[in-house]
Order: structure tokens, then C-alpha cells, then sequence
């Protein structure tokens, strides 16, 4: 139920004027679009001339059709300019595009109603990046941060009719090294110059990411226009929430320009019967905060994924003056609690998401731009990358800081699907300038974004950076002059600890703040006192062997990982023929950004495995290797326990078809681990390990309530014929990380009665509930590369079953990580890289408008032993170049 608290609290905020109230007839805010007539052309130069003093255009200038929202390269691309940027190795052959300036030009018409309207104000909810903005050939604006509007007053400057607005983008680096130049510090601290203007860094380039530093209109742009007053934001702040009750202000923020006795009006609820009250309100010139206390007695709360529903509260906020609506504004939120838990304990300090009460064990992954020109990332694109991480079990996802803050759709989803976000500010990787006006600039950027975002319950944490902290000392920074390398600390301090942790205690005060990832913030660490997140590169970029993590007890571990090639479908689309004959070709290599990542894909597939016998095997064979190497992470971590509560892998999606760390590749395909991280993130999780000689069955549960299960340990040999079984009764507690089970290894060769080659073995374990298995796994008692698989003999049966199909698969032996795939069809497939045990069927259900007959000629089952062994096609071998 809901009541109205009796006092409505009124604040304003006054000007230092007043103005007279003048009997004019109230109208509406009006949003008018300006998405056409755009059109496009190419300075001469790098653009940095015209931006100062434009140059007329001429009758022959080049002009193409152009879209806005959007940028140049799709422009471009649009027009038939360019090539695919994403085919071969395009991408080198234009990155002329960066090095000269862009043009955008429009009409805007100005009719004499809106020109009577009181205020006329041109916005840019985006631009991308630094540009000159000129309205009848006078400049208005010079903005120069794409992650902020750009709100101009041209009524001034508004004629009847046909207006010309035109918008010169210089080169992105020219512009970036003519702001730096200012800054008296910048030839000291050598700060990277594009860190100058707040354009999304991925832009120039990742070790995942091509290099396209694109410009352009990449957000809407509308005139709106209104007269006395108009809403400026609406925040449901959320005092105390509990599940008795949640105390709720709703502040509506009202612009005025005048003095105007109004309505104010509020509906609010979850369902078709809202709760209605209004007030009449006096506002004043300038800003006024009208806040309704609110209480839900008995409120459905918001709860991550896999503790409970994602109920939304809708509020409408309504301003009358008269009987005219001047405007109405809707949002939208969860009511939840959430802190983050950071208490002094055995291991040092926590770093624990407390949700509702609840201590969430984080399970998710790192999320990076969705494509590397925003424009064409669709609202199904959001939604199915989005619903794979929830299908994966995860309960979270990282954005990361150095892309662009998504679209409003992206947190929807995330609010709907119960998807927490750690969210990144978008500064990644880089020293930032320490001048006032760079401080003044990104206090802006983040009192527009935080107020934008901090109604969605979805995001729980405001992370000032990605890896700037660490950066203090990489690069040559820890070389520089005492002096220089202290100047650049104490900036960092003052933006990362000051400017943007005040300005998020003051927007969005219920939602914790973190200055960087990682970070302990600024805690002294050692083997016995961990604290704050961290990320862990010792594998991959240490070089090192998959079980390092199990040396690491990180409180929350933010990013880790392991690259893999996407599949063959995808490496097709970039690729031609003669490109598929090595990973070492050169274009296999184009679409590699980590340096010598593909030769490093195949010494660590040396090490655990061997040579895949072809191409196509290679591309398979390194998605096991991924999702073997991040499982052995993430299971490690949430053995750990509450001593770790967070495992976020790097990275869940790409911005082109690459290479990369990514479980779900440019296309939408899932990758081995995807399918691994639905197995490892379970809500129960058995997880066998080895530790000193002895195999302990580990039961990690996520559930709020303790459950019974059934375990079943079985050692094996590869053909099925059981050495030692073991089946008990277990007792899952909540919340819990638990050995139910502990077996020396010893036993087995006591048992055995003669000496047992433990690479002739293996161990299943399965966890049953209710007669369902939750979970299973299976453990060698060797490293991989002694293991010797029998090749298996697959048989499949497919029959039609429901809404598709169901694939029943059994193998006489142990057949590893079985990949189902049908050719070009497409298919969405219930489960795969699947273990089948000797003589246990599997079923998959597969969903498809193919016939039956299509998806018998077209179906290939590999395994893992079937990619090591003789090759079929010469043509097919890896081969170095």
C-alpha cells in the first residue's frame, strides 16, 4: 500500500533576478527533430582552420547524403566511399579518414510559432567529439566532451524560415594536441594528448579494438522550445528500503523562467491502478526541487538475478499551469537497498555487494562497447547479448570506462533482466589532464550521466576509472621527476577522490562510489591483508600456467581471461580463402590486437594440448583452451567464498569480429565459455579440486535456503568401467562455499589392487536435487597434455520435439567438450561443448525453422580428441607463414 507522507517539502533555488510575470497563454514544451536533410563533405585539411573561420561552402563542394544520429565512417560506408572497415585488412587502408576534417550540414526551419515561444534552445544530446557549432554562419558553441548535451540558446540567433546550422569536425588528434598545448604542464607530464578531449578511447584503438576515431552526430539532436517553465529532471531517491516498508522522495526539479503558480502532479505504482496526488506550487525563477515523501508499506523489491523478481515502479510527474500541460515526464525504477560491504575480517577487508540484505556473490563478465560505430547497435542486438549473460547464470556486468555511457535501452534491460551494473566512468587507461578547465568539464560530464542513469536499480557501484590508479607507475610514469610524477598524483587525487566522488555523493547518494578498477583504495596490500578488486593478468599476459589463480585470494577479482578465435562462421565473414590457411596469415593477424596474441593462443595450446591437426580445428580447440583456462578461475573464486565475492571474467562481447577474450563473439554466436559460464556460474555448483593429494568435492550455493542433494563421485577410466563410486546425502547450506567430500587419491591405487596410471582415469561428479542433476563436472588426475582421449564413435538421434527438435548424443567413451553445429543453418541450440560420458546420452533441444532433413546432412559433431588427430585436407593444415 501506498500513502503520501502529510508534508510536501518545497525547495527553491533562486536566481539573482526576478522576473515580472506576464498573462500569456501557457504552452507546451515541444521537442522538434532535426534527423534530416543532413548532408556531408570533407575539408581540404585537418579541419583545424575551418573550425576557427569556415569557409563559406561553395556550389561544387562535394557534399554527400548523410544520417544523423551517426558518424563519418558509416556515412562513408553508406554512400559507397569506403569499403567494409570490417573485411581483411581494411581498416589500415583508412585511417585517412581521422587525419582530415568533416562538415555536417543542415536547414533547421524556423516557423513564426516557434519563433514566439520564449525559449528556443538547440541540443546535441551527443557529439562526437570536439567541433565548432554555427548557426547563420555564427558560431555558438565549441564542444569538445561527447559524453555530455550541448543545450544552446539560439533564440537570438533564429530566423523565419530556412536557418543554416553546420557543424565542422577538425581532426580528432589536431584538436586533442591544440587543447593540450595550453596546458603548461602537459610537455612534463607527457600525458597522452587525446586524453584531452573526452572522446571514448576505444576509438583510437584496443588490444581487442580496431583503430577507427570516427566524428560525427552520434546522439539526437532537436530544438525544444518552451515559455514559463518546463521539467529539468525527475529522481525517486530512495531513503531507507526494507521489506516492511520503503521510504521514497520524489523530486521533481522544475526550471522556471518566471514566476508561475502551477500544478504538480504525481501518479506512481506497479500496476493499471496508480496512486494520484498534486499540490499546488509557486515556483520561482530558476531552479525549484518539489519533493513528494512517499511510502510503499510492504514494497515488492528489486532483487539481482536469481534471488528474486525485478518489479518496476512507474512514477509520472505531470506540470500544469492553468488548465494547459506544460509538460510530462515518466520514470521508472526498482525499489532495493544496496551496499557495499568493506568490514575488517581474517583476510583483510571485504569487498561484498549487500542487496536487499543479501550478500551477492557477483557472477558476470566485462562489457565493452557493442560495436565499433554505436549507431548500428540495435535494441535486439542489446537484448540478446544481454539475455545470454542472465542465460549464463550471471548476475552482473562491468561497464567499462573506456567506451561511451550507454543508451537508455541498455539499462532497461539491465533492470528488467536483474542484471547489476559495476559501472565504470568513462576514463580508461589514461593519466587525465589536471588543468581547472578539464576538472570543471568531467564534474559536468558526471552530474549529467549520474543524474541521467541513478534512477535504474540496476547499477550498484559508480567506478571513478578503469586501471588509471595502476597507471601511476606503468609506462615510464614511475621514471619521471619526483616533482612531475607528484603533480600527477595529486591531480588524480583531486578528480578521481574529490571532483567525482563529491559530485556522487551529492547526485546519487544511495549507490556506493569506488575511485578505480582496481583499487583498495589507497590501503597498503601483502599475501595476508587483501583488499578492494582486482585484476588478474597472470595468466594471458603473465604467460603463466591456468592454476596461478588458485595462488591469488582476491577479495573480488573484476577482470581476468583468455582469448579465443570465433568460429569459423565468423572468420568467414572477414576472411577469404587464402586468408584461412594459418592463424599466422596477415589477416588473421589484422584481427588480432594483442600484439603476438595468436602465436600466444598456440604456445599455451602447445602446452596443455598439442597441434590441432587444421585451420577449423584450430578455431575450436582455442575456445575449449579459453573456457578451461577461466573456469579454472572461476571456480576457484567461488570456492573461496565469502574470502572472494565477485568473479567477472574479461570480456563478454566485441566490437568487430576479432581475436579477443570475449565469450560471445561480434555476431551474437556463443563461444565455448559462454556455454562453460553457464556450467561454473550456476546457482549450485559442485566443484571438484585436488589439494595435496586429495580430491575434495566442493558445493558452492547461491540459494537463501538451505536444500538437500544427493552427490555422486564416480572415478573412471575413459571407457566408463568404474574404478571407485562414492554416493552420500548432502546438506547445501546457504550462501556457502563447503567440502562435502574428501577422497585420497592414495585409495585408488589400494583399491585398484595393481598400480593405476592416473592418466588412464578421471572423475565425475554429479549434484542431484530432487532427483535433477543441478550440476556436474568432471576433473583429470594429470595435466591435459598427458591425458590421452580416445577418439569417440558419436551416435546422434534427432526427433522433433515441441517448438524444434531434440539431439540425443552417447559415446562408448569419454568424449570432451562436444561441439554440435549445422553448417549455415541457423540454429539456436540449448546446451553445447558438451562432455558426454561413456555411455550416459545427453539431450539437447534445438530450435530452428530448418526441416529435419536439412539438420541431418548438415549436422558435424567434433570433440576434442577429434580436432588432434590426422587431417583430412592438406589445405587445411595450420602451417606457419
Amino acid at each position: 500500500m501506498f500513502r503520501g507522507r502529510t508534508l510536501c517539502s518545497l525547495i527553491v533555488l533562486m536566481t539573482a533576478f526576478t522576473l515580472p510575470c506576464v498573462a500569456t497563454e501557457a504552452r507546451r514544451l515541444e521537442r522538434i527533430p532535426i534527423n534530416s536533410g543532413w548532408t556531408l563533405r570533407q575539408l581540404q585539411d585537418d579541419g583545424m582552420a575551418e573550425s576557427q573561420s569556415p569557409t563559406p561552402p561553395k556550389e561544387n563542394d562535394k557534399w554527400l547524403p548523410a544520417v544523423v544520429p551517426g558518424d563519418v565512417h558509416l556515412d562513408l560506408l553508406r554512400n559507397g566511399k569506403i569499403p567494409d572497415p570490417f573485411y581483411r585488412d581494411n581498416e589500415a587502408k583508412l585511417q585517412w579518414i581521422e587525419k582530415v576534417g568533416w562538415e555536417y550540414r543542415t536547414s533547421v526551419e524556423a516557423t513564426p510559432a516557434t519563433l514566439a515561444r520564449e525559449h528556443i534552445e538547440l541540443v546535441f544530446e551527443g557529439l562526437d567529439t570536439a567541433c565548432t557549432v554555427y548557426l547563420n554562419d555564427k558560431r555558438i558553441e565549441t564542444p569538445n566532451n561527447m559524453f555530455r548535451p550541448w543545450r544552446i540558446d539560439v533564440k537570438p540567433t533564429l530566423h523565419r524560415g530556412a536557418n543554416d546550422l553546420r557543424i565542422v569536425f577538425p581532426a580528432p588528434m589536431k584538436a586533442a594536441e591544440a587543447v593540450a598545448e595550453r596546458d603548461p604542464w602537459h610537455s612534463r607530464t607527457h600525458t597522452d594528448p587525446k586524453g584531452y578531449i573526452r572522446k571514448a578511447v576505444y576509438e583510437f584503438g584496443w588490444d581487442w579494438g580496431p583503430r577507427f576515431a570516427t566524428s560525427g552526430v552520434y546522439r539526437p539532436a532537436y530544438l525544444e522550445v518552451w515559455d514559463d517553465a518546463r521539467i529539468d529532471d525527475v529522481f525517486a531517491e530512495q531513503v531507507d528500503v526494507s521489506a516492511a516498508s520503503a521510504h521514497v522522495d520524489l523530486h521533481a526539479d522544475i526550471l522556471a523562467s518566471k514566476v508561475v503558480k502551477g500544478i504538480v502532479s504525481i501518479r506512481y505504482g506497479l500496476n493499471d491502478k496508480p496512486f494520484h496526488v498534486e499540490r499546488l506550487v509557486t515556483l520561482s525563477p530558476g531552479v525549484n526541487r518539489i519533493t513528494f515523501p512517499i511510502e510503499v508499506d510492504h514494497p515488492q523489491l528489486w532483487y539481482p538475478s536469481g534471488y528474486g523478481a525485478q518489479p518496476i515502479y512507474h512514477f509520472d510527474v505531470s506540470l500544469k499551469e492553468k488548465a494547459t500541460e506544460l509538460e510530462r515526464r515518466e520514470i521508472k525504477t526498482g525499489l532495493r537497498s544496496v551496499v557495499l560491504r568493506r568490514d575488517l575480517d581474517q583476510w583483510g577487508r571485504s569487498f561484498e555487494f549487500v542487496v536487499n540484505g543479501i550478500p551477492i556473490y557477483a557472477k558476470g563478465a566485462d562489457v565493452i562497447p557493442f560495436d565499433s560505430f554505436p549507431n548500428r547497435v540495435t535494441d535486439a542486438k542489446y537484448r540478446h547479448i544481454l539475455q545470454s549473460a542472465k542465460d549464463a547464470n550471471m548476475n552482473m556486468v562491468r561497464l567499462w570506462g573506456g567506451g561511451y555511457y550507454e543508451t537508455d535501452e541498455f539499462y532497461d534491460l539491465c533492470d528488467e533482466l536483474g542484471l547489476m551494473v559495476f559501472h565504470d566512468l568513462m576514463f580508461g587507461n589514461n593519466w587525465q589532464p589536471g588543468t581547472y578547465e578539464f576538472k570543471q568539464d568531467i564534474q559536468h560530464e558526471a552530474e549529467y550521466q549520474m543524474t541521467r542513469l541513478r534512477n535504474h536499480p540496476s547499477i550498484v557501484l559508480w567506478d571513478g576509472n578503469n586501471e588509471t590508479e595502476d597507471l601511476r607507475d606503468w609506462n615510464g610514469n614511475g621514471q619521471l621527476p619526483p616533482a612531475v610524477h607528484e603533480r600527477i598524483w595529486q591531480d588524480y587525487l583531486t578528480e578521481f577522490s574529490g571532483v567525482l566522488a563529491t559530485t556522487e555523493a551529492r547526485v546519487d547518494p544511495e549507490v556506493p562510489y569506488w575511485p578505480s578498477t582496481p583499487s583498495a583504495d589507497y590501503e597498503e596490500l601483502s599475501d595476508a591483508y587483501q583488499s578492494g578488486d582486482n585484476h588478474d593478468w597472470s595468466v594471458w599476459h603473465g604467460g603463466v600456467d591456468f592454476s596461478e589463480y588458485e595462488k591469488h585470494h582476491w577479495r573480488f577479482t573484476s577482470e581476468y581471461g583468455f582469448q579465443s578465435f570465433p568460429e569459423l562462421k565468423t572468420v568467414e565473414s572477414f576472411t577469404a580463402p587464402e586468408d584461412r590457411t594459418s592463424i599466422l596469415s596477415d589477416v588473421m593477424k589484422a584481427h588480432q590486437k594483442n600484439g603476438s596474441g595468436n602465436s600466444l593462443i598456440r604456445e599455451y595450446m602447445h602446452r596443455y594440448y598439442g597441434e590441432p591437426k587444421d585451420f577449423p580445428s584450430f578455431l575450436y580447440a582455442s575456445q575449449v583452451l579459453q573456457a578451461e583456462a577461466v573456469k579454472v578461475g572461476a571456480e576457484f573464486w567461488r570456492r573461496e567464498r565469502p574470502r572472494s565475492m565477485g568473479s567477472l571474467y574479461w570480456q563478454l562481447n566485441d566490437c568487430w569480429p576479432v581475436a579477443s577474450w570475449s565469450s560471445i563473439d561480434y555476431y551474437g554466436r556463443w563461444k565455448a565459455l559462454q556455454y562453460y559460464a553457464r556450467r561454473f556460474y550456476a546457482p549450485v555448483l559442485i566443484s571438484p579440486h585436488l589439494e595435496n593429494g586429495v580430491l575434495s568435492a566442493y558445493v558452492v550455493s547461491d540459494k537463501t535456503t538451505p536444500q538437500k542433494a544427493e552427490l555422486n563421485l564416480r572415478i573412471m577410466h575413459f571407457d566408463g568401467s568404474v574404478v571407485k563410486q562414492v554416493t552420500q546425502l548432502v546438506d547445501l547450506l546457504p550462501l556457502s562455499s563447503t567440502v562435502v567430500t574428501r577422497l585420497p587419491v592414495s585409495e585408488l591405487q589400494e583399491q585398484s589392487g595393481k598400480k593405476l596410471d592416473p592418466a588412464s582415469v578421471f572423475a565425475s561428479v554429479e549434484l542431484s536435487i530432487g532427483g535433477k542433476v543441478v550440476s556436474s563436472n568432471t576433473l583429470y588426475f594429470v595435466p591435459t597434455k598427458q591425458i590421452k582421449l580416445p577418439v569417440p564413435n558419436i551416435q546422434s538421434q534427432l526427433t522433433k520435439s515441441g517448438d524444434g527438435y531434440d539431439l540425443v548424443l552417447t559415446s562408448p567413451v569419454l568424449a570432451k567438450s562436444v561441439l554440435v553445429a549445422f553448417g549455415n543453418l541457423e540454429t539456436e541450440i540449448s546446451d553445447n561443448y558438451v562432455d558426454l560420458l561413456p555411455n550416459q546420452p545427453v539431450k539437447i533441444h534445438i530450435k530452428t525453422s530448418a526441416m529435419e532433413g536439412q539438420l541431418k546432412s548438415q549436422v558435424k559433431l567434433t570433440s576434442l580428441a577429434d580436432a588432434f588427430g590426422p587431417s583430412t585436407n592438406d589445405e587445411d593444415k595450420i602451417g606457419k607463414r
